[in-house]
Parts: structure tokens; C-alpha cells; sequence
């Protein structure tokens, strides 16, 4: 049993049992086929659509899939997801953010944010300086900036902690 969530707004478990497909416990017609375009038929309780995977996060459970030209967002829970929910332990919210470590010997040119400070994944952190090449650390998920333990113009030796996050 799955638990499916659309666009953040309905939420619904789909399971299957001896070949039939359950939606909300009740029994629906459901056939997917993957096409040689990279396309995928289904076919819904008589209904025909032509869906596109799009984008896959396999950390966060999530598909960004194109139904009939119209991007949707599913978020999967399997059962495991579910229980720990139920326990309240919830396994993203537990992750905990690991300091940000310098990946090289170098030399911090620039600090590019401040304690405090929301990140998400993808922001620059800061510009290390290591074999006259600059190089942007930047953040491997949301956090927040817990301490910076490095000033500009410094040298760092690889393996350093460079910025605490929480």
C-alpha cells in the first residue's frame, strides 16, 4: 500500500490485491504502458491519457509527472513512511544538516552568508580558493546557518568545518 499525495492538495492510498488496483479501498481499472517514445499510456476506468515522467527525487519520494500537458506533483509514502508518521517519526524532518567540510586545502576568498541565515539546497555558502581555481560550496539541503567557523582570508585544510548548520 502507497500513499499518494497531488499537488500537495488530495491525498489517497493505492494498493493492489490479486491483479486488482484499489484507490481509497475501492476497485478501479487502471492499465500503464510504457511506449517506444518514452510516452506512457493510460488507460483509467475507460478514460485514455498520455503521461511523461518529467523529474524523479528519489530522496524525497516525489514525481513531477505530465498528464495530458498539465504538470502534476506526486508525493509517495510507502508503508514504512506512513508508520513512522504515525510514531511521530518523521524521517525527513529528523535528517539532521552536516556541517559543511572543506572538500580541499584552500584559501576562503568570500563568506556569503551570515549566521542565522535560511539556506536551500543549491545556495553558495561560500568561495573557496584552492589551485588558483575558485570554487562555490554551496548547500546540500534546506537549513539553517548555525555558526561560521572560518573568516575570509583565511587557509583551511581539507576536511575543516567551515559552517554549522541546523
Amino acid at each position: 500500500m502507497l500513499q499518494a499525495t497531488v499537488n500537495d492538495q488530495k491525498t489517497m492510498t493505492v494498493s493492489s490485491e490479486k491483479g486488482t488496483w484499489l484507490i481509497d479501498n475501492s476497485p478501479v481499472s487502471l492499465d500503464i504502458q510504457q511506449q517506444p517514445n518514452g510516452l506512457i499510456s493510460v488507460l483509467f476506468n475507460g478514460k485514455s491519457f498520455t503521461a511523461s515522467v518529467e523529474k524523479i527525487d528519489r530522496a524525497a519520494k516525489v514525481l513531477q509527472i505530465r498528464v495530458d500537458g498539465q504538470l502534476h506533483s506526486v508525493a509517495i509514502s510507502e508503508e514504512i513512511d506512513l508508520l513512522l508518521s504515525k510514531m511521530g517519526l518523521d524521517l525527513k524532518s529528523a535528517q539532521k544538516a552536516e556541517p559543511v567540510k572543506a572538500p580541499m586545502p584552500g584559501m576562503i576568498l568570500k563568506v556569503l552568508v551570515e549566521p542565522g541565515q535560511s539556506i536551500q539546497k543549491g545556495d553558495g555558502l561560500l568561495i573557496l580558493e584552492a589551485m588558483k581555481m575558485e570554487n562555490v560550496l554551496k548547500a546540500n539541503g534546506p537549513a539553517t546557518v548555525k555558526s561560521i567557523r572560518v573568516n575570509e582570508r583565511t587557509a583551511v585544510e581539507k576536511g575543516a568545518i567551515l559552517i554549522e548548520l541546523e
